[in-house]
């Protein structure tokens, strides 16, 4: 099938932080996969309306309408992890606001795109207690993406999406290499032209950290990253104070560009 029409909404994984700054911009998997379309669709046109931050009630409240108004023939949708990691999670709250969105999307005639969440435990084991909800937000996904015909990246049976390399030091945001990893993904869910299950496979092995460098990478975690996201919550502050979509408009693609 081809798209001409490309719109992403969801939150800061979407937006792509991590993958660039600031200063140069975020890239992203979205944008990637924009890139992976073009370069057999130079005609494509890519819209990002995703803000960091958004619990997945204000990426339906936000930026449905805004997507729809757009048009597009492919949507992506991603969010819920904002909503993963709050007290008073609501699996079946956070999966009707997504299916609401798939639903809005493919009744207007898109193809979407969504994704299940990788096991955040081995990401950042001080998260285990988390894993529950995960599996059920997962399950939830599954189901309401068959229900409309919406293409899923399944990321949690895939050992490689918890392999360190792929995430940045906040253990939150992909890096990267994760970024690219996540368009290959979304293009084999797809059936773009020249993609296929080469995202699945394992990276090549590396050297065992001992207990000891793993304890202290742990400990660094947690007053590093862990630690001010929890005062960030507990004070109601949130990314996405003051932030607007990076790319509101559908705009022309570049042609692949150089992946790490």
């Amino acid at each position: 099938m081809s798209y001409l029409r490309y719109v992403a909404i969801g939150d800061s994984q979407s937006e792509g932080l991590k993958d660039g700054d600031e200063t140069t911009g975020y890239r992203g998997w979205a944008d990637r996969l924009a890139e992976l379309i073009a370069a057999t669709e130079p005609a494509v046109t890519y819209a990002n309306l995703a803000v960091r931050g958004k619990l997945a009630a204000q990426v339906r409240a936000e930026q449905l309408a805004p997507a729809l108004a757009l048009k597009p023939d492919l949507a992506s949708v991603m969010a819920g992890m904002n909503d993963l990691v709050r007290p008073g999670f609501d699996a079946a709250a956070v999966a009707g606001e997504l299916e609401a969105m798939y639903a809005a999307l493919t009744g207007q005639g898109a193809r979407v795109v969504t994704f299940t969440f990788p096991d955040i435990a081995k990401i950042a084991p001080i998260t285990a207690r988390l894993r529950p909800r995960v599996l059920d937000l997962n399950a939830r996904i599954r189901t309401a993406a068959e229900r409309h015909g919406v293409a899923v990246v399944d990321t949690f049976p895939h050992a490689v999406t918890c392999d360190a390399r792929l995430w940045s030091p906040d253990r939150i945001h992909a890096a990267p290499l994760g970024h690219a990893l996540m368009a290959a993904a979304a293009a084999h869910a797809l059936g773009l032209p020249g993609s296929d299950d080469t995202w699945t496979r394992p990276l090549p092995p590396r050297a065992p950290i001992g207990t000891l460098r793993r304890a202290g990478t742990e400990a660094i975690w947690v007053g590093s990253f862990f630690g001010p996201w929890v005062v960030r919550r507990l004070r109601g502050r949130s990314s996405a104070d003051g932030r607007v979509a990076k790319r509101p408009e559908l705009l022309p693609v570049r042609g692949p560009q150089p992946t790490p």
